[in-house]
């Protein structure tokens, strides 16, 4: 598969007053055209701070300390200001998780759209105007005309997110960052929007980092998936081998903790404790102190990755050669045989 982008050993501080917080130490993965890619983990976890990065639009605070972010031969992290913004919406574009927040509530949502089209294209206001309304027609919406000169305060949750998507395609971007995009959303609507998104997908080839903390969101969407804490990637691998196998503590605890109707174990879990304070980056394995299977050496020294097939790794310290045998709780077991289940009900 070809590969589009790359981000090496990224390390990204905020100067706060209280000190500095190591928001993001030494993230690394690569996105490959017309794949998935869904990054997950829990809040504060440092999923959106990745992500804004590749966009150019990291707080004031924020500094990049290391680490390279490669796209078409050049490094996002070293480029101009006009650079970035020529690259920004054109060819890297993001959905925001609330579409109240993302559109301008003074101008209609086809103007917001045309007027991207209009920046990065250098089209006329009536071909941007066309172009809008076939994308507005594109993302599922009927009446484009009508909506075309509607304000976002005059549409459904459900619109409104489709009329972000629109404006994230209006340049024909390469990748598209979905952060949270369904957030906002209740369950039913969630769920077309989630459709929507892997149908353009298919349609004009798109690469997408989903960026969520849901879990069941992952299921539905991703090819392949890195798991986040603590400013790390914990766990990488085929969204089968995350959902089916997976290997770090974290990745357990996040996967018993999503509610599943069809279990027989009616109790819900949670993982313990909480994540740790950045100001002061822990010495060993991150989840450690929330692990029931931390093991002595875990306090004292961080874990490499380890290789679970070519396409699976993960920075346990379990996975050691002379580590205990420990198995993953009773209660993610039960709950990946009911995802089996769900799945083969659909593999025709």
């Amino acid at each position: 598969m070809e590969k589009i982008l790359e981000v090496k050993n990224l390390c990204v501080s905020f100067k706060t007053h209280n000190g500095v917080v190591k928001a993001i130490r030494g993230v690394s993965f690569d996105l490959f055209k017309g794949e998935t890619l869904a990054i997950v983990g829990e809040s504060g976890s440092g999923k959106s701070v990745t992500t804004k990065v590749l966009m150019g639009i990291l707080a004031k605070n924020g500094i990049i300390e290391e680490g390279e972010v490669l796209f078409d031969n050049k490094d996002l992290t070293k480029i101009t200001k006009k650079e970035i913004s020529n690259i920004k919406g054109k060819d890297i574009a993001i959905i925001f998780q609330d579409p109240m927040t993302s559109l301008n509530p003074t101008m209609t949502v086809g103007y917001q759209i045309a007027e991207s089209i209009i920046e990065h294209q250098g089209l006329t206001k009536n071909e941007a105007k066309s172009k809008a309304m076939e994308l507005i027609k594109l993302v599922g919406i009927n009446q484009s005309e009508k909506r075309y000169k509607q304000y976002p305060h005059q549409l459904s949750g459900g619109m409104r997110q489709r009329i972000v998507i629109a404006i994230a395609l209006a340049c024909n971007p390469r990748i598209l960052i979905a952060d949270e995009p369904t957030t906002a959303l209740d369950v039913t609507i969630q769920a077309q929007i989630l459709d929507l998104i892997k149908e353009l997908q298919e349609k004009i080839g798109l690469s997408i980092i989903f960026i969520t903390h849901d879990l069941g969101v992952v299921a539905n969407v991703a090819d392949r998936v890195a798991v986040m804490y603590a400013g790390k990637i914990v766990e990488f691998g085929t969204a089968e081998e995350i959902f089916f196998d997976p290997r770090h503590p974290y990745t357990w605890g996040l996967l018993a903790s999503v509610p599943d109707l069809n279990s027989e174990i009616n109790k819900l879990y949670a993982i313990p404790g909480a994540p740790p304070n950045l100001l002061y980056p822990p010495k060993g394995d991150a989840f450690a102190l929330r692990s029931d299977f931390a093991l002595k050496v875990d306090l004292e020294e961080e874990p490499p990755f380890f290789k679970v097939t070519d396409t699976h790794y993960a920075a346990t310290w379990l996975l050691h050669e002379n580590a205990p045998k420990v198995e993953m709780p009773e209660i993610l077991k039960v709950r990946i045989e009911s995802m089996k289940k769900e799945v083969s009900q659909y593999d025709y």
